[in-house]
């Protein structure tokens, strides 16, 4: 049976994790909204990009499945905290990708971003699936997102 410190404990660290892993979220979309265009418009694209109403509703997505993860993960008995810190760290890259592609317009230091960030995810993921199967499990529609932006950035690199 839950007593109230444990609710109130779960509760706050979804919170925590939640502002966390949102972060990264918001400070994409702040150097996207300012410092987008008129660059990316002016890129030549693949056939393979999608339109560009996609992209905040799988990201919103991935970053609720993400929050989840983690805080599952944070629930299980056998965590360990050098993954908490793994998480943090991939979180920073999530959101430098961003600031380097829309903000810096650097297009082949993005893709080297995402190259760790992906390396990243991978990590998250083997010491996830050691520990809880759920957070496992969220994490690889990200993985595979990140790998689907990979190709989508190489593209932009090669056209562009």
């Amino acid at each position: 049976m839950y007593n109230t410190n444990m609710l109130k404990n779960k509760f706050l660290s979804l919170i925590l994790f939640s502002i966390v892993t949102f972060s990264a979220s918001f400070i994409g979309g702040l150097v996207s909204i300012s410092l987008k265009e008129p660059w990316y418009s002016g890129l030549i694209k693949s056939n393979y990009n999608p339109p560009d109403w996609i992209f905040a509703p799988v990201w919103t997505t991935l970053y609720i499945m993400m929050t989840l993860a983690i805080w599952f993960f944070w629930h299980s008995k056998k965590r360990d905290v050098n993954t908490i810190y793994i998480y943090f760290i991939h979180i920073v890259f999530n959101a430098t990708w961003s600031i380097i592609f829309f903000g810096l317009h650097q297009i082949f230091f993005a893709l080297v971003i995402l190259v760790i960030l992906i390396t990243m995810i991978i990590i998250l993921i083997i010491r996830f699936k050691r520990v809880n199967f759920v957070s496992y499990c969220l994490m690889i529609p990200y993985l595979l997102w990140c790998l689907y932006a990979l190709f989508l950035n190489y593209n932009l690199m090669v056209l562009n």
